[in-house]
């Protein structure tokens, strides 16, 4: 261990209310991606011996918690939802230390966190079932929810903060016990809203956290027969190995994966305000949103103006440190991301596609101890080219051109995956069409692929999910169970579907 790390702020694993060490006595370093030179904090690089131990400590905990009222549950989580709020800026100051995303954008994800953990506390009194009638007479009939048990929650860096909310925040109102791992890049945003929960007086054991590698840590989840529902986001390439890991056992699994998200710029659009879209859509979070717009479909009769549009824009973003608040675009999260983007900008060369602008890594001056790299626009592009297929996960946006609606549709569906897609019209038929026929778990008229809020759902079709979705009631469904339940006070045996109630 070098003099910087032993120096450096070391961070454990919370398993059953303590603050504890690995077993391993194994660490990993956290380093800002923005310099390099900046060490956020030493975290506890976890075995399979650290999960079964918070496993012992969710499952026991699962037998007291589960007991608990709903609305006693949501009390603690109200508490929680204040206290966020109450260290907000903190807290975003921390998540763009070592993810990178410019301070308004931490902020937000903080916000989600909030905005989502009042959502879900508010689920406390609002589990609602059905009471029907009942074919036979002197008979009550009803469904409730029951809680599943013991959660794993496997989450991303690029949200560190909202996407756990989205998971654990639902889990625990409905009865759940929660093992959480974070992705290894954002520890500190993960281990920050934990010990969130901790201050509002979540009781032992309900929440653990345990920090490490997909290897150690999450595959020791997804193979434990504790585990009986498992809520992942991340690439599909590890959702499929998630799905076949926690398949024996047949647990509950919910998967949010990747996207190859399209706005479509009619040649009605208002075109600064689909230049406005584009620009976020495609280099917010430096494209490192699974929602990113990283497809442009426009159409030929307005192609051109709105790529020099685009492009000009695209030109003047200021890339650097998103602690300055002058920083419109942050770094890629890690070397491995910003090889991926520069990886996919020779592909895209090689495959005919013009590179309109941006296409090099920033290695200069400020630039020399991050991961950062320029705004890149492909224009010219086909439908058919990796770069518009690929999910690349970084600031690269590729315009297509189209001649019509029906073509734009069509090349918008022509992907494996179905997040998010966007139109940018003033006919409402064309709006609601796209409405109707993009095949998305989330759409958008004159807006971006990105800006979700917490009531609806979210999640999407194709490779981008498995039918479940989270945020808005709909997480309630990842993380209960329906139970129906039949009251005959009728004091004989009456056989549904064979005896007849008398009139």
């Amino acid at each position: 261990m070098g003099s910087a790390t032993a120096n450096a702020t070391t961070y454990h694993n919370f398993i059953d209310g303590a603050w504890v060490p690995s077993v391993s006595g194994a660490v990993f370093e956290n380093r800002n991606p923005a310099n390099t030179d900046d060490l956020v904090g030493v975290f506890q690089k976890s075995t399979a011996d650290d999960v079964a131990r918070a496993l012992d400590a969710a499952r026991s905990a699962y037998e007291r918690w589960r007991l608990v009222p709903a609305p006693k549950r949501a009390e603690l989580l109200f508490r929680a939802a204040q206290l966020i709020a109450e260290r907000k800026e903190a807290l975003a100051r921390d998540m763009t230390r070592e993810m990178g995303k410019v301070l308004d954008e931490t902020r937000g994800d903080v916000q989600e966190a909030i905005d989502m953990t009042f959502f879900m506390a508010g689920e406390g009194r609002r589990q609602y079932g059905q009471t029907v009638p009942s074919e036979l007479r002197d008979k009550f009939a009803m469904s409730m929810r029951q809680p599943v048990g013991v959660s794993a929650i496997i989450t991303p860096w690029n949200f560190p903060m909202a996407i756990p909310s989205w998971k654990i925040i639902p889990a625990l109102v409905c009865g759940n016990t929660v093992v959480f791992k974070p992705a290894t890049l954002t520890p500190l945003s993960a281990l920050n809203f934990v010990r969130i929960l901790e201050d509002a007086g979540i009781p032992p054991g309900v929440v653990n956290l345990v920090t490490g590698g997909g290897a150690d840590v999450g595959n020791a989840l997804l193979v434990s027969d504790a585990v009986r529902v498992v809520s992942f986001t991340g690439s599909t390439e590890v959702g499929r190995t998630v799905s076949s890991q926690a398949a024996p056992s047949f647990k509950k699994v919910h998967l949010e994966m990747g996207g190859k998200n399209v706005i479509i710029v009619m040649d009605d659009a208002n075109l600064d305000l689909a230049v406005e879209g584009c620009l976020w859509g495609g280099f917010g979070t430096t494209g490192q949103r699974c929602t990113a717009a990283s497809r442009v479909v426009v159409h030929e009769k307005v192609y051109r103006s709105f790529l020099d549009q685009f492009v000009g824009r695209a030109k003047g973003l200021r890339v650097g440190d998103g602690l300055d608040p002058r920083t419109q675009m942050g770094p890629s999260v890690s070397q491995g991301q910003l090889d991926t983007v520069m990886k996919y900008v020779e592909i895209g060369k090689k495959e005919g596609a013009t590179l309109a602008c941006g296409g090099h890594a920033l290695t200069a001056g400020a630039y020399a101890k991050g991961y950062f790299h320029e705004p890149t626009i492909f224009s010219d592009v086909s439908a058919s080219m990796r770069i518009a297929q690929e999910e690349i996960f970084g600031p690269v946006v590729s315009v297509i051109p189209c001649r019509s609606f029906d073509e734009a549709i069509a090349v918008g569906n022509g992907v494996q995956y179905g997040l998010s897609a966007s139109i940018y019209t003033q006919d409402i038929n064309r709006a609601f069409t796209a409405m109707r026929d993009m095949y998305t778990g989330i759409f958008y008229v004159n807006a971006p692929t990105i800006g979700a809020e917490v009531h609806l759902p979210f999640g999407g079709t194709k490779a981008t999910g498995n039918g479940h979705r989270e945020a808005g009631i709909a997480a309630l469904d990842v993380f209960s169970e329906w139970k129906s339940i039949y009251v005959d006070f009728s004091g004989r045996l009456q056989r549904a579907q064979i005896d007849t109630a008398e009139l």
